[in-house]
């Protein structure tokens, strides 16, 4: 069978044999909002534990609107303009609105992959800034998370009259779902924060895993941190396979949040009878799959519907190389991967992005790995501990090897936006 995956920009067609298939695994069908700019201005006006924006931002001089980098594809060009609208129809003035790009630790968005991410309109009209972790000097301490994680968040958002968190609520291989919180931390943190942030201790909790919020400690520490800095609204959408919102939420940032989980559970969620031999999956192509560093969330999501020592056959772009210049580095001097696993817990050993190739570590215990791209050669590939094959039927062929001619075989060709789960 011809199955489809996303993959970079254009995706790419595999051929799965129909006796070894045990099911596809999508995102539910849920159809779009029928008018979702009007479902924007009624989530504004009607938010959840919270008076309406417009009403908040009567009186407010400036505003700082934080929202995701190009790693999400967040519908921004349909949900700022309301937004903005609100914002200006009271309280600050055009001029005082900035809008922070939450990058994190990852690179600026800039020229037109800046409009690209915001909408012509508000590239055109507002003032739009790039966060950066790296300037310790832009961001304030405001103490520590009962974890003891240090508080270090950008100084812009924090001298703000009024601040807003906007985002996807989508799985997180991490802190459970994305969004709300998270446009604090890590989004505008600094990179001491987000390192703590990322330690061991978080990452390889049992509880620090996609769609698990309840005792997730990384999940703790962003909304902690969060807290400390202050949001006065939020807004956030959840969308379905084609990328159309199917539900907008406002409001107060917990009292918005979990209505959007609820809504994102529902299109993410799929149950399956057991775990596969083999897996194929995606990064969910563009955006997601540009590095290295992010197509890992591929593998790490899906390893709920692989079983223990079967193999994930990774299909990524990843025309933008690695990542960071300290992951790649990482990346090529890592000989042993759970040597890697014994130094990090050593003190003062810590790299920025060690925790994606931590993550990596956690799912090489479990499966097996294999990867296809055209972004990197045979030899870069190597060197990141991965299997390389020629192609998606080349690596499935030599599952076929390992496990037998009646291997099972799942397909997720959205990775890390579905969320396997054994039944019962």
């Amino acid at each position: 069978m011809r199955v489809r995956l996303d993959y970079h920009r254009e995706g790419i067609e595999v051929e799965i044999p129909d006796a070894n298939l045990a099911g596809i695994l999508e995102l539910k069908t849920v159809p779009p909002l029928a008018n979702p700019e009007a479902a924007v201005r009624k989530a504004l006006a009607n938010p959840a534990g919270s008076p309406p924006l417009a009403e908040i931002a009567k009186g407010k001089r400036t505003a700082c609107v934080v929202i995701s980098d190009i790693t999400r594809p967040v519908p921004n060009s349909i949900i700022l303009p309301s937004l903005l609208a609100e914002l200006e129809s009271g309280g600050p003035r055009r001029e005082d609105i900035l809008i922070l790009v939450a990058t994190g630790l990852h690179r600026p968005n800039e020229g037109e992959e800046l409009r690209g991410l915001v909408g012509d309109f508000v590239f055109e009209h507002y003032r739009i800034e790039n966060h950066d972790a790296r300037d310790a000097a832009a961001h304030r301490h405001l103490g520590k998370t009962s974890h003891g994680m240090p508080i270090r968040i950008d100084a812009r958002y924090l001298d703000a009259d009024l601040k807003i968190l906007t985002g996807l609520v989508e799985p997180h291989f991490m802190a459970g779902f994305s969004a709300g919180r998270k446009g604090v931390c890590p989004g505008i943190a600094s990179a001491e924060t987000i390192c703590a942030f990322h330690g061991p201790d978080f990452i390889e909790h049992e509880r620090s895993r996609t769609g698990i919020l309840e005792g997730n400690p990384t999940h703790a520490a962003s909304l902690e941190a969060a807290r400390a800095a202050g949001v006065d609204f939020t807004m956030s959408c959840v969308l379905n396979a084609k990328r159309e919102i199917v539900g907008v939420f406002a409001g107060e940032l917990e009292a918005a949040f979990q209505p959007a989980v609820n809504r994102a559970l529902d299109v993410c969620v799929v149950e399956i009878d057991e775990p596969a031999d083999v897996v194929v999956t995606s990064a969910a192509g563009y955006p997601l799959d540009l590095t290295w560093y992010q197509a890992i969330k591929g593998i790490v999501v899906c390893m709920p519907a692989v079983k223990p020592g079967g193999t994930i056959l990774l299909a990524a772009g990843i025309r933008e190389g690695i990542g960071s210049e300290e992951f790649t580095k990482l990346c090529f001097e890592t000989k042993d991967l759970e040597a890697f696993m014994r130094d990090i817990r050593q003190e003062g050993r810590f790299t920025i992005d060690q925790w994606e190739l931590e993550e990596y570590v956690l799912a090489r215990r479990h499966a097996n790995v294999m990867l296809y791209t055209d972004g990197l050669d045979r030899a870069t590939q190597a060197r990141l501990l991965v299997e390389p094959v020629d192609s998606v039927e080349h690596g499935l062929a030599c599952c076929f090897e390992r496990y037998g001619a009646g291997a099972r075989v799942l397909a997720i060709p959205k990775g890390p936006y579905v969320l396997p789960a054994v039944k019962g």
